[in-house]
């Protein structure tokens, strides 16, 4: 303890050596621990969980939300590497929805620019916009690195090549062309 009576020191949450990839202990040659879950019930014909109405509505601006595609190909994504059991379907949801809002303000930033009015003085002001696209990105960034984690720790195989997250950008830039 300090002398101002506060705890500076200690361990922090997070700190430390991060865990290696599953795949990598079984290269090397190391034990590892396999999460290993029951056999789920038979499903008949899907692939994917129902996408929930909201990650589907239709906005305010007429434009329909990208939350479904976004939510569809991360599920087949961690269907393919065996990890779609492991991965709460909630925090998929909240990466797709979270990955939408980020092009929704995206795109009001291409529409509208950078600055706002001030709505009493009238002055020139940063646009909302880019707040609101900062933090959905935040958010995108942390569901991201919540579900990539779990399917490193879980995944037995290599895997290489894009995952949702890379085509983040791509499906922002589809947008922005209206394809």
């Amino acid at each position: 303890m300090a002398k101002d009576g506060t705890n500076r020191g200690g361990a922090r949450v997070g700190s430390g050596r991060k865990p290696k990839a599953l795949a990598d202990k079984i290269r090397k040659g190391s034990s590892a621990m396999v999460m290993e879950l029951p056999e789920p019930p038979a499903f008949e014909g899907a692939d994917v969980p129902p996408i929930k109405e909201y990650l589907k509505a239709r906005q305010k601006n007429g434009k329909d939300l990208c939350a479904a595609e976004v939510y569809e190909e991360t599920w087949k994504w961690l269907k393919e590497r065996g990890c779609d059991r492991l991965v709460n379907s909630q925090l998929v949801e909240q990466y797709a929805m979270s990955v939408s809002r980020w092009i929704q303000c995206e795109e009001c930033i291409s529409e509208y620019g950078f600055l706002a009015k001030h709505p009493t003085t009238g002055n020139a002001i940063a646009s909302p916009y880019v707040s609101m696209s900062q933090t959905y990105m935040k958010q995108v960034n942390q569901s991201w690195y919540q579900i990539y984690q779990i399917v490193k720790e879980n995944c037995s195989v290599e895997f290489s090549g894009n995952t949702p997250q890379d085509d983040v950008m791509e499906r922002l830039l589809r947008t922005r062309k209206g394809m």
